[in-house]
């Protein structure tokens, strides 16, 4: 009797981790999970793995937008035409070996990460949405990188970007210093100081939404992209078991998730929020910053190095369109000029022939 009451005590540590698995979503490794979606994306459960280099594209196609090659990949199902999200944010936390989600919709491994942006997609937004000037916002706080267009210049304006600015701002009132759980990280140490700044934007880009509602409602779709690169800062400084990268990944979990559902809920339930987790990227992203005062440059900014025009896929249908249109224009002229040419003025030519006719009488 004793052993089996000294085996169901040994057991009841597992027995609790197993609850905890099954009520918690563990992300391992290079991975996508899709916090929250509106019921119209479907998005199917799965192991199937997605390139990083495809994430755009996944983007672009739950918002309803067309890409250039087809997305051959069984996760996302085509939903209907006429309804799409109101916004999507998309977050990639760098350095992160796991991610704890008590909830999410769906996760899936991620192979071949490469840098990616969401470039493409913030020019698909402002090109066809223009005249109702959605919100646009690219943000990495690590690397002070900031790129905004629409209404994101007038509303995320006042938004921390610079670490001198964002440090500040933890030790103004109504920080997350004053709201946070922190149990070994520091308040003084460089490494921390970066991770707890970035959940400091999170925070502010919530409150920001919170107090212009307005953005949520209008008709045109928004997009968000942020980089954390924190918890990479975290390992290399402190290393990936240590008892400070443990904290910062509970801590980033939750705040994560707290994020997710508010935005979800901020654009009434017709949200897109996904999470990108990678260790490190297998080469360095290189990206081009712009102001948010800067004014929108065309295809060609007139750069020093005289790069060529940016190549616009319709170039092979509009080169088509106006060769054959020419040719046949050309056709025609010589059709029209050689008929000219050999007509007779006595019969095919109503005017001469009523001439004629006028002077047989007289």
């Amino acid at each position: 009797m004793s052993r089996i009451a000294c085996l169901g005590m040994e057991a009841l540590p597992f027995a609790v981790f197993v609850l905890l698995s099954l009520y918690t979503t563990d992300v391992r490794g290079d991975s996508l999970t899709v916090l929250q979606a509106p019921e119209f994306v479907s998005f199917q459960k799965g192991e199937w793995p997605i390139s990083g280099e495809k994430i755009p594209d996944l983007v672009a196609l739950t918002m309803g937008f067309s890409v250039q090659e087809d997305l051959s990949w069984p996760g996302l199902e085509a939903g209907p035409l006429f309804q799409r999200p109101r916004a999507n944010v998309l977050v990639v936390v760098r350095g992160a070996d796991d991610l704890d989600f008590r909830q999410s919709v769906a996760s899936y491994p991620l192979e071949n990460p490469v840098p990616f942006t969401l470039d493409s997609v913030a020019e698909t937004v402002h090109s066809l949405f223009a005249e109702d000037t959605p919100v646009v916002l690219q943000l990495a706080p690590s690397e002070e990188r900031l790129y905004m267009l629409g209404k994101a210049n007038a509303v995320f304006e006042d938004l921390p970007v610079t670490l001198q600015q964002i440090r500040g701002r933890l030790f103004q009132d109504g920080s997350v210093l004053a709201t946070l759980p922190l149990k070994f990280l520091s308040r003084n140490a460089e490494a921390d100081l970066l991770f707890l700044s970035e959940i400091q934007v999170l925070y502010d880009i919530t409150a920001l939404l919170q107090r212009h509602r307005h953005l949520a409602k209008d008709h045109s779709p928004d997009v968000y992209s942020l980089e954390l690169s924190g918890l990479e800062e975290l390992s290399r400084v402190y290393g990936q078991d240590s008892p400070q990268h443990r904290d910062a990944v509970a801590l980033l979990s939750s705040v994560l998730q707290k994020f997710g559902e508010d935005v979800y809920s901020l654009y009434g339930n017709s949200a897109v929020v996904e999470v990108v987790t990678v260790k490190n990227f297998e080469a360095p992203l290189t990206r081009k910053s712009r102001s948010i005062l800067e004014s929108k440059q065309i295809s060609n900014p007139g750069s020093p190095y005289n790069l060529a025009y940016k190549y616009n896929f319709n170039y092979a249908v509009v080169f088509n369109i106006v060769l054959w249109l020419m040719i046949v224009l050309a056709l025609a002229v010589i059709v029209v000029s050689y008929n000219l040419w050999n007509m007779d003025p006595g019969y095919d030519s109503i005017i001469y022939r009523m001439t004629n006719q006028k002077i047989r009488m007289d």
